[in-house]
């Protein structure tokens, strides 16, 4: 077989549509947050996601030292705010652009997110440049969301409904 080069793996990848979501810790590590898109559901039984963190992310000992995060999936009007905590930006000024609370975890919720999933870290595994967080979550928190943040074809994209009926459990994702 033959190896799949990286640069080859990434075009690959801009093919697949992704949310978008900030990820945030606090606790005696500090408090830092990052873009992320690699999330997704692991089982509703218990609630779990999983998160992949680059090791080289200026968030990277703050999130593995505290052992707790929040998932804050975006909407359409937080393409400004994930590219701030997309790039080279110290803390304290990512998160001096939105406003913020906290649930169980103490981890930084965005008050106006689309859904917020606070975490403990229950196990990591190391992949490549990247670990992978299994990220248990002890609370979270949901606003009225008709639209959301996508990342494709390396561009940001707004996904929604046009009428909240149609936000309902038919047009949800089954579970599989």
């Amino acid at each position: 077989m033959q190896d799949v080069a990286p640069r080859d793996y990434r075009d690959a990848m801009a093919c697949l549509g992704a949310a978008v979501s900030i990820v945030t810790t606090d606790g005696s590590a500090g408090r830092a947050g990052f873009t992320a898109s690699a999330i997704c559901s692991v089982t509703d039984d218990p609630p779990t996601l999983l998160v992949c963190i680059n090791r080289g992310s200026s968030a990277y000992a703050s999130v593995t030292r505290n052992k707790v995060v929040c998932v804050n999936v975006l909407s359409a009007r937080h393409e400004q705010l994930s590219r701030l905590f997309g790039g080279k930006v110290p803390a304290e000024e990512r998160f001096a652009a939105a406003a913020w609370s906290t649930l169980a975890t103490g981890a930084p919720v965005l008050t106006d997110c689309a859904a917020a999933f606070d975490c403990r870290i229950a196990d990591v595994v190391n992949v490549g440049t990247h670990d992978v967080l299994f990220c248990q979550i002890v609370a979270l928190q949901r606003s009225g969301c008709t639209d959301n943040l996508i990342y494709f074809g390396r561009a940001y994209h707004a996904v929604g409904v046009t009428n909240s009926a149609e936000a309902g459990p038919e047009s949800a994702v089954g579970r599989s």
